[in-house]
């Protein structure tokens, strides 16, 4: 993993509703530290600085530093990210510490690759993608920025599954590991719908002609 994300944060001793109201007026957003057997450290972020990182899809399959004012360095990983619905604004950040010899389950981001020269697309098929991202656990050590799903052999009417997937080694699916029956759809070619109705025009066309002949 290449990129390095890390983010200044502060202590707070405030909590509650109006006590993070104040601290987003402020240009904070209010954040918590938690996990690995320790008491929750609560903070503020500079908000600019955690929206410029969240930018980037690497920053939610990466291991994190949070450097707090007057204090210790914290390395962890993101586990819920609240927005506000109506606003490009972040409202509330949870991480979670990690231990390098425990399993962590994170989303990692789908990365589609040769669609354009996948079989489905060249006969006229449009991909849907079903799934943007999947949940794996591993080892820090063996945390991929992404996983890639090659279309290639993609045709009408197919779908790529979880099971389809070349995972990393040390890598597994968290929704394999609870059975088969939660092997989901990732993506899958199917025939315009525009092309369905052409195909009936141009079928209903064909018998007019047939009864005009008769």
């Amino acid at each position: 993993m290449s990129a390095t994300f890390t983010l200044a944060a502060e202590l707070r001793a405030d909590t509650g509703k109006g006590a993070s109201r104040r601290l987003r007026h402020a240009g904070k957003v209010p954040a918590i530290i938690y996990g690995a057997n320790k008491e929750p450290t609560m903070l503020a972020i500079r908000h600019d600085d955690i929206l410029h990182s969240v930018e980037d899809e690497a920053f939610f399959s990466h291991i994190l530093k949070i450097e707090i004012k007057d204090g210790e360095t914290e390395k962890v990983i993101i586990k819920d990210l609240q927005r506000h619905p109506a606003k490009v604004q972040i409202m509330h950040a949870d991480f979670q510490r990690f231990d390098a010899t425990q399993s962590l389950h994170v989303n990692v981001p789908l990365h589609f690759i040769n669609e354009e020269d996948c079989a489905g697309v060249k006969a006229g098929g449009l991909i849907a993608h079903l799934m943007t991202e999947i949940e794996v656990a591993c080892l820090a050590k063996d945390l991929p920025e992404y996983i890639e799903v090659d279309m290639i052999d993609l045709d009408t009417g197919e779908s790529i599954h979880i099971t389809d997937l070349k995972l990393p080694e040390g890598v597994t699916s968290v929704a394999m590991s609870q059975g088969e029956g939660h092997d989901q759809a990732i993506a899958s070619i199917h025939t315009p719908r525009g092309d369905k109705v052409d195909e009936a025009g141009e079928e209903a066309a064909a018998a007019a002609d047939e009864s005009e002949e008769e």
